[in-house]
C-alpha cells in the first residue's frame, strides 16, 4: 500500500509514503494528480501495456 500525504502527516502503519510539497489546501490535488498519473504510466510500462493505444478507447471516444 502507498500513502500520498502532505508534509507533517505521519502514519506508522503504511510502509511506502510519498510526500507532496506544502501547498494551499485547495491546490493540493494538483501535485497528487500528477504523481498518480506518473505512477499509472510507470505501472503500465512495467506490465508491458501499450500506453499510446489503451484497450477499449474506441468505446469511450466517438469520432463523427
Amino acid at each position: 500500500m502507498i500513502l500520498i500525504k502532505a508534509k507533517g502527516v505521519h502514519s506508522d502503519k503504511i510502509a511506502h509514503q510519498i510526500e507532496i510539497p506544502d501547498i494551499h489546501p485547495y491546490l493540493a490535488c494538483l501535485p497528487a494528480t500528477i504523481l498518480l498519473q506518473q505512477f499509472a504510466l510507470w505501472s503500465a510500462k512495467e506490465k508491458g501495456c501499450n500506453v499510446d493505444q489503451p484497450r477499449n478507447l474506441a468505446k469511450s471516444v466517438t469520432v463523427e
